[in-house]
C-alpha cells in the first residue's frame, strides 16, 4: 500500500513522460501520447491517473481538455 503523499510508479511515469515531452516539443502531450510513452493503452486510464495528479496539484489544465495541462511549480 502507498502512502498518500507519495505518487505510484505509474504517476511518476507520467510526470515523467509529460516533463519529456514538453521539453521535447515545447507542448503539452496529448493523452493517447502520454498513454504511448508508458504503456497505457486505455485513454480512461491515462485520464484517470491525469485527474489524481490535478488533484494533488502537481499538474494543471487551462481548459477542459488535458492538451492543455501544464506542471505545476
Amino acid at each position: 500500500m502507498t502512502r498518500p503523499d507519495t505518487l505510484s510508479s505509474r504517476q511518476e511515469a507520467i510526470l515523467r513522460a509529460i516533463r519529456d515531452w514538453i521539453a521535447e516539443t515545447g507542448e503539452s502531450p496529448s493523452v493517447r501520447q502520454i498513454g504511448e510513452r508508458v504503456g497505457l493503452s486505455s485513454t480512461s486510464s491515462v485520464a484517470y491517473q491525469l485527474g489524481r495528479l490535478e488533484a494533488r496539484g502537481l499538474i494543471s489544465r487551462t481548459g477542459h481538455r488535458w492538451r492543455s495541462c501544464r506542471l505545476s511549480t
